[in-house]
């Protein structure tokens, strides 16, 4: 299994990011998605998670300004961010638990300028 992240970059504060992970190798149905982040010089934190049937959890810092949803047919989970600020800089990573296990993505980078 492997998961492919894409979509961070530069912002500027109240601008809008989509992030994007693809998971490849996946036979059965992947039973949750979702990203962490880290910030530099913080642990790693849970931004949101989907599950198969479309239940999803958020970190309080990114409700009403995160959205996560996912493509089941193609194993594909998505995080869409909107009035980012300075303190959503972070890498962001995917992960999928299938089949018991969890798999991470490359992370991807966040940037958002003041």
């Amino acid at each position: 299994v492997q998961l492919q992240a894409s979509g961070g970059g530069l912002v500027q504060a109240g601008g809008s990011l989509r992030l994007s992970c693809a998971a490849s190798g996946i036979i059965f149905s992947i039973d949750v998605m979702g990203w962490y982040r880290r910030a530099p010089g913080k642990e790693r934190e849970l931004v949101a998670r989907i599950t198969s049937g479309g239940r999803t959890n958020y970190a309080d810092s990114g409700k009403g300004r995160f959205t996560i949803s996912r493509d089941n047919a193609r194993n594909t989970v998505y995080l869409q961010m909107n009035s980012l600020q300075p303190e959503d800089t972070a890498v962001y990573y995917c992960y999928a638990s299938y089949r018991g296990l969890n798999y991470w993505g490359q992370g991807t980078e966040v940037t958002v300028s003041s």
